[in-house]
């Protein structure tokens, strides 16, 4: 699955005489930036050689911690990894990421039906879908440069063609060290004020 290919039903709805589609296909378009974050993540953790073989619980660690969001998988790429994801996307990178994370606020005052005072019209969710595809498209391609993987094909837990892991700024050896990690540089509730500020 490549960005375009991920991102065809969103045209689908876009394309669609449905009333709603603006919201609609903007509230899918950031769930699908956020997923090629969260698997740009998982993706990197696979790469260390001991994890490997520990599978199943990669996937039962994270899946159990209710912690981390968008800015922890950042962070947690950072922390992980010597390259910013303002380095992969480019020179766009504060003016997409402004309106990523607004977008962000937006979208879950929408999904728990606040009113977001902004009176959002249907003009202002394409524009808001434009930003987030450009984003996922800058980091698409740069993150297949840079990792051999774009965060959108299928299976985020595969070894990478690019001899990447001994870049890594943190090795995990097992899955204990893998929930130390999640806690400490990626949970919401640890990140330091200076990290959220620099996030936002």
């Amino acid at each position: 699955m490549s960005f375009k290919a991920e991102f065809e039903t969103v045209d689908l709805i876009l394309n669609s005489e449905c009333v709603t589609k603006g919201v609609d296909a903007f509230a899918l378009s950031l769930i699908k930036a956020e997923r090629q974050m969260r698997k740009l993540f998982t993706f990197l953790v696979y790469q260390n050689p001991k994890l490997q073989l520990q599978f199943a619980g990669l996937r039962e660690t994270l899946a159990n911690n209710r912690k981390v969001y968008f800015q922890g998988f950042i962070s947690g790429i950072e922390a992980m990894y010597p390259i910013k994801i303002q380095e992969l996307i480019g020179s766009d990178y504060e003016v997409l990421k402004a309106s990523l994370f607004t977008s962000i606020d937006d979208r879950n005052k929408i999904f728990h039906g606040q009113l977001t005072t902004k009176r959002l019209t249907a003009e202002d969710f394409f524009w808001k879908i434009k930003d987030i595809k450009m984003w996922c498209g800058l980091l698409a391609e740069s993150a297949t440069n840079e990792f051999g993987y774009d965060g959108f094909e299928r299976n985020s837990m595969q070894p990478s063609k690019k001899n990447i892991y001994p870049r890594f700024l943190v090795k995990l050896e097992s899955i204990n060290g893998y929930k130390e990690f999640i806690s400490t540089h990626t949970e919401k509730s640890k990140l330091s004020k200076e990290e959220i500020k620099r996030l936002n």
